[in-house]
């Protein structure tokens, strides 16, 4: 039907990836060439799969890259795809678990978890899981529930990552949760919204400094540790949201000792930023000297 309707408005397919759950068996590849007016070998097969990233693999077993070089009037290239499934066969092989809880505010709507809302922070948990030669186990923890029924279940997990997100849902079960990681010293990876709220959270619990927050959701705080960007405030001041943030690589200079360096194994960086919000240098020193 799909490739009926392409027709219908003059569009012929060069190849169909036909989706089931099982591999395509030889007859079924014929009779789908011969309704849809292609050659046997350009009907590929895309069946289910276990863990997303074996889908190439599986195209490449019949030969997808060479057969689209080839439409294309284009040489063949050098296949090696042997680092790929060393990953692979390492994310099947991991056997030791890693259990890590993410903390956040757009993962449930009625009673389903949107995974998605979250999906590059997910896969990179995964592949890092992966490279430590550790099985990784995710769990949800919605804000708001964290805020309603407490951290007990936080307990069991081996580190806490509260990802990016925006607005004041959920915000004080997130804060609640990264006090709860720093005291019972679990691994903790805050990322954008996440680590501007760990930044608030130490300075209310350490630094005693009341009220503390970031302007984004109290724009009156007594101690604004996240502030606008300095050469966004004219811009806020219009309520004139459009195309504020800044974006892109961000330089960034990585202080020496800390585990951000350990990480990076480097003293200058650039990072994307997407935000317009940051955190405010004028408490760094407090911060620092805290802690």
């Amino acid at each position: 039907t799909s490739v009926h309707l392409l027709n219908s408005v003059g569009i012929q397919p060069d190849f169909l990836l036909a989706r089931s759950v099982v591999d395509i068996d030889l007859k079924r590849r014929e009779k789908i060439a011969t309704f849809c007016g292609l050659n046997t070998e350009d009907i590929i097969s895309a069946p289910d799969v276990d863990i997303i990233y074996k889908v190439p693999i599986s195209f490449e077993k019949q030969n997808l890259s060479k057969k689209i070089l080839k439409k294309l009037n284009l040489k063949p290239l050098k296949r090696n795809l042997f680092d790929w499934k060393k990953m692979v066969a390492r994310a099947q092989n991991d056997k030791k678990e890693v259990k890590v809880g993410l903390v956040g505010k757009y993962f449930t709507t009625g009673d389903y978890t949107l995974e998605d809302s979250y999906i590059s922070v997910i896969e990179a948990l995964k592949h890092a899981s992966w490279a430590n030669s550790l099985k990784p186990r995710l769990f949800w923890f919605d804000s708001e529930g964290i805020e309603k029924n407490g951290l007990a279940d936080l307990k069991k997990m081996d580190a806490i990552v509260v990802p990016g997100g925006f607005g004041s849902r959920g915000v004080e079960g997130i804060i609640k949760a990264i006090k709860f990681a720093r005291e019972k010293k679990i691994p903790f990876l805050g990322l954008c919204f996440g680590l501007q709220l760990a930044s608030v959270e130490f300075a209310r619990n350490i630094c005693s400094l009341s009220g503390a927050h970031t302007t984004e959701i109290e724009p009156k705080t007594p101690n604004p540790i996240v502030d606008v960007m300095s050469e966004q405030e004219k811009v806020l001041l219009h309520r004139d949201y459009g195309g504020t943030m800044r974006l892109g690589r961000w330089k960034c200079k990585i202080k020496k000792g800390t585990l951000a360096y350990k990480s990076y194994q480097n003293e200058n960086i650039t990072e994307r930023h997407r935000h317009r919000y940051e955190f405010n240098n004028k408490y760094r020193r407090l911060l620092e000297e805290a802690g």
